[in-house]
C-alpha cells in the first residue's frame, strides 16, 4: 500500500507514481543520457541548422537585390538581347520563316487533351512552317482513340499534325520527347516547342519568342512563365500560387539576367534543337529531365532567357494526394542529378569558375537541398526539440528574424496573397516533411528515386466540379485519406506545445499548436477542402 501511494519526482518537473516502472526506467535513462548525449548532439544539430538558415537567408536576400534592380534599371530581354519581328520576305515567301516543330507530350489526358491539342494548333505561324506532334503514352484504349480523333479532326482542317504513339512508356516523358525527334520530319525543323497537356498558349506565343532565337545564335532556351487557372480553387491551390510565383518572379529572372542560366521548367518553352543535340538530348535517368537538359546545355556554353511577361496558362494540382506526387519529383529529382552531375560540373572547362559556383552552390545546393531541409528539420523537429531540452537555446534572430525575412521576400511574388501568409507558412512546412524525404531518396538514390506519378489535371471538369452535387458520400478509406507521416508530426508538435505550457518557458507553444493543427488538417486528407476568400 505504501508502495502503491508513494510518489517519484522526476526529471524536468515530471511527476510519475512510484509503482510505474516502466515510467521510472525511462526517465533514469533519459537522465543518464540527457545531459553527455542528447543536450551536445542537440547543440550540434541547432549549429548546423543555424548555418543553413544563413546560407538561405544570404541566397534569398541576394535573389531579392538582383530583382530589385533589375526593375530599376529596366533590363528587360528585349534590351539585354536583339529582338525585332520577323518580316515577309517576297522572294523567299514562308520559306524565310524557320521551321517550327510542337510537343505535346500525355498520358491519359481525358480532361484536358482537346485543350492542349486545341491551343497549339491555334498558335499563328505559317501553316507549312509548323508541325503539331501529338505524343500519345497513353495506356488506356478508350481516351488513345479520343486523342487519336481529335488529331484526325484537326489534320481534317489542313493542320500539319502527327499523331505519335510507342510500344513502352520507357523513360516516361523524356523518352517520349526523345522518340519524337527521331522521326524523319522532324530533321527539317529548327525549333522545338514544348507544351504540357494542361498548357494552353496564346496564339502569339510563337512570334514572342522566336526571334530571341533568330537573332541570337548563342541563346538556346526561351521560357514562359505560368499562369495558373485554377489558383482560387482552394486554400492549397493559392498556396502553390504564392510558391510558384515567387519561383517564376524571382528565381527565374535572376537566373536570366546574371548568369543567362536557369532551370528549364518542363514545358511553356522553346529550344534550339542543334543545342538539344549538343547537350546529348533528352535523359531519363532522373525524374526531371527538363533540369537535366538545361544544365548540359548550359555547361557546353549556352543561354537561356525568361519572359516574364509571357504567360501560358495551365492548372495547379488540385488535390493533396496529387500535389504530394508533384513534389516529391519535384524534389527528389534535383537531388539525384546533383549527385549524378556535381563532379561533371567541377571538371566543366567551357564555362566560368562563378558560373560553376552559382549552378553548384547557389541553384543545386542551396535552393534544391539546404532550402527544404532546413524548413522541417529545424523548423518542424529541431525547433520544438529544444522545448523538451531548455538547455538548449536558439537565439531569436535564427528562430524569428530570418525566417520572418524570408518569409516577406517571397511574398513579393503574390501581393494578392499577403492575407494568407500565414497560412502559406503552415503549409510550406507541412510539404517540407515530404520535399525532405524525397530529398534524401533523390540523394541517396534509395528505392523511390525514379517514381513517376502523372499529376492529375482536371480541365474543364474544373469549372462544373463546384456546381455538380455528390450523388452519395464517397466511403473513407484510411489509404486514400489517413497520412500517418503528417499524423505523426502532429502528434510531436502537439506533444511539444502542451510541454512548453506546462513546463516550459512558454517560448513557442502558440507556433506548436497551430502547426500542429496543419498537419493534423494534412493528415486527415482535408488540406485541399477550404475555400479561401479573394
Amino acid at each position: 500500500m505504501d508502495r502503491l501511494s508513494s510518489t517519484t519526482i522526476l526529471p524536468d518537473g515530471f511527476v510519475g507514481a512510484g509503482g510505474d516502472d516502466l515510467t521510472e526506467h525511462l526517465s533514469v535513462i533519459w537522465g543518464q543520457i540527457k545531459a553527455p548525449l542528447i543536450v551536445p548532439l542537440l547543440k550540434l544539430v541547432v549549429l548546423v541548422c543555424l548555418m543553413m538558415s544563413v546560407m538561405m537567408f544570404v541566397e534569398r536576400v541576394y535573389m531579392g537585390v538582383v530583382i530589385l534592380l533589375v526593375k530599376l534599371f529596366g533590363r528587360k530581354p528585349e534590351k539585354r538581347y536583339k529582338w525585332e519581328p520577323l518580316k515577309d520576305d517576297l522572294e523567299l515567301g514562308n520559306s524565310a520563316y524557320p521551321m517550327v516543330l510542337v510537343q505535346i507530350p500525355m498520358y491519359n489526358e481525358k480532361e484536358v487533351y482537346q485543350l492542349s491539342i486545341g491551343a497549339a494548333c491555334g498558335l499563328s505561324w505559317p501553316s507549312d512552317r509548323i508541325i503539331i506532334q501529338v505524343l500519345d503514352d497513353s495506356t488506356d484504349p478508350i481516351i488513345k482513340a479520343l486523342v487519336e480523333n481529335e488529331c484526325q479532326r484537326w489534320a481534317s482542317k489542313g493542320v500539319n499534325i502527327k499523331y505519335e504513339i510507342r510500344d513502352n512508356r520507357n523513360g516516361y516523358k523524356a523518352g517520349a520527347l526523345k522518340e519524337g525527334l527521331k522521326h524523319h520530319y522532324v530533321k527539317q525543323c529548327d525549333y522545338v516547342a514544348i507544351f504540357d497537356a494542361d498548357f494552353r498558349p496564346e496564339p502569339d506565343f510563337l512570334w514572342r519568342t522566336i526571334p530571341f532565337l533568330v537573332h541570337n545564335p548563342q541563346l538556346a532556351l526561351v521560357q514562359a512563365r505560368w499562369k495558373f487557372v485554377n489558383a482560387d480553387e482552394c486554400l492549397m491551390t493559392r498556396m502553390q500560387e504564392m510558391s510558384l510565383d515567387y519561383h517564376f518572379t524571382v528565381e527565374q529572372e535572376v537566373g536570366s539576367s546574371t548568369y543567362a542560366f536557369f532551370g528549364f521548367n518542363g514545358t511553356a518553352g522553346v529550344w534550339r534543337l542543334t543545342a538539344i543535340d549538343e547537350a546529348g538530348g533528352w535523359k531519363d535517368r532522373t525524374t526531371v529531365e527538363d533540369m537535366d537538359l538545361a544544365v548540359r546545355a548550359s555547361l557546353r556554353g549556352w543561354k537561356f532567357v525568361y519572359l516574364g511577361s509571357l504567360m501560358v496558362k495551365n492548372e495547379l494540382p488540385s488535390t493533396f494526394k496529387a500535389y504530394r506526387y508533384q513534389q516529391h519529383r519535384w524534389s527528389c529529382g534535383p537531388a539525384n542529378l546533383f549527385r549524378k552531375m556535381v563532379m561533371e560540373i567541377i571538371r566543366n572547362k567551357k564555362v566560368t569558375l562563378w558560373k560553376k559556383v552559382h549552378v553548384i552552390y547557389s541553384f543545386f545546393f542551396v535552393r534544391k537541398i539546404i532550402a527544404h531541409i532546413v524548413t522541417f528539420v529545424f523548423y518542424c523537429v529541431i525547433l520544438p526539440a529544444t522545448v523538451l531540452v531548455p538547455e538548449v537555446q536558439v537565439p531569436k534572430w535564427g528562430a524569428v528574424y530570418i525566417p520572418c525575412v524570408v518569409t516577406l521576400l517571397n511574398a513579393v511574388g503574390t501581393p494578392r496573397s499577403l492575407h494568407l501568409m500565414v497560412f502559406w507558412i503552415l503549409f510550406e512546412n507541412v510539404m517540407s516533411l515530404h520535399r525532405t524525404k524525397a530529398t534524401f531518396i533523390g540523394l541517396l538514390e534509395s528505392s523511390r528515386v525514379n517514381e513517376w506519378v502523372v499529376t492529375e489535371k482536371l480541365g474543364d471538369a474544373l469549372k462544373i466540379r463546384s456546381a455538380a452535387k455528390p450523388i452519395r458520400k464517397p466511403r473513407f478509406r484510411i489509404g486514400d485519406r489517413l497520412h500517418l507521416l503528417e499524423l505523426g508530426m502532429g502528434i510531436y508538435l502537439f506533444f511539444c506545445g502542451c510541454y512548453d505550457v506546462a513546463f516550459g518557458k512558454n517560448r513557442y507553444y502558440l507556433y506548436l499548436f497551430t502547426q500542429a493543427i496543419a498537419f493534423f488538417i494534412a493528415g486527415f486528407g482535408y488540406i485541399g477542402t477550404f475555400v479561401p476568400n479573394s
